[in-house]
């Protein structure tokens, strides 16, 4: 149930285009994934996943939205325009992807060559894999910069839901995933600080004119 409800919250996040409510759905998206943690039996990783996901990185976002200093208030709604004939490339370079490492998975699995720890929960390899799928189809999908950060941090907890069905919450898998939180922290806090300072000076939330063909 925790691998469908993280499923669903990370489409929801990366397919609204009202930015704070996507912000929001983040936010949820990384407690659910703090409770995953705690269901592990790892519960210092789920409190630093909710104040380094949830807390800190959400208000980043949040942050991005809201009028600073001399920065003006971002529109609350992305309407960037995506390319006419990229999204079926997209769609299906994601579905790609998803197919050849899920084929990769279970050959890995048969050889014997990656066996499940005990404690390891194989529900989350599909999650992991799917939510890995979503983020990496915004991230190219996206032109918004704001939604990029989203899809960069959902395709990160994809890696690391990957990591805890494969291997199990073992003290090595706990060190990656508390430094892929530490940097997913950093480069959204980098990303915020770029997209306002981008929208301060040109009035754009793309790296593209809006203009290009």
């Amino acid at each position: 149930m925790t691998s469908i409800t993280l499923i669903l919250l990370a489409l929801l996040c990366l397919i609204d285009r009202h930015l704070r409510r996507a912000c929001l759905a983040f936010i949820v998206f990384a407690l659910v994934m703090s409770y995953t943690w705690w269901q592990l039996s790892v519960p210092w990783l789920a409190v630093v996943e909710a104040l380094l996901g949830a807390l800190l990185t959400g208000t980043a976002l949040l942050h991005a939205l809201g009028r600073a200093g001399d920065v003006p208030r971002l529109p609350q709604r992305d309407a960037t325009k995506q390319r006419v004939g990229e999204a079926p490339a997209r769609w299906f370079a994601a579905l790609a992807w998803l197919s050849l490492a899920g084929l990769a998975l279970v050959g890995l699995l048969r050889s014997g060559r990656l066996p499940l720890e005990g404690d390891a929960d194989p529900t989350l390899m599909p999650a992991g894999l799917l939510v890995m799928a979503l983020g990496l189809w915004a991230f190219s999908h996206h032109r918004h910069l704001l939604r990029r950060l989203l899809a960069f941090n959902v395709l990160g907890s994809g890696v690391f839901l990957l990591l805890a069905g494969l291997a199990g919450p073992g003290p090595q898998v706990q060190g990656l995933i508390l430094v892929g939180l530490a940097v997913a922290l950093v480069g959204s806090v980098l990303g915020v600080m770029l997209l306002r300072r981008l929208y301060a000076l040109e009035g754009s939330v793309t790296l593209e004119p809006e203009g290009d063909p």
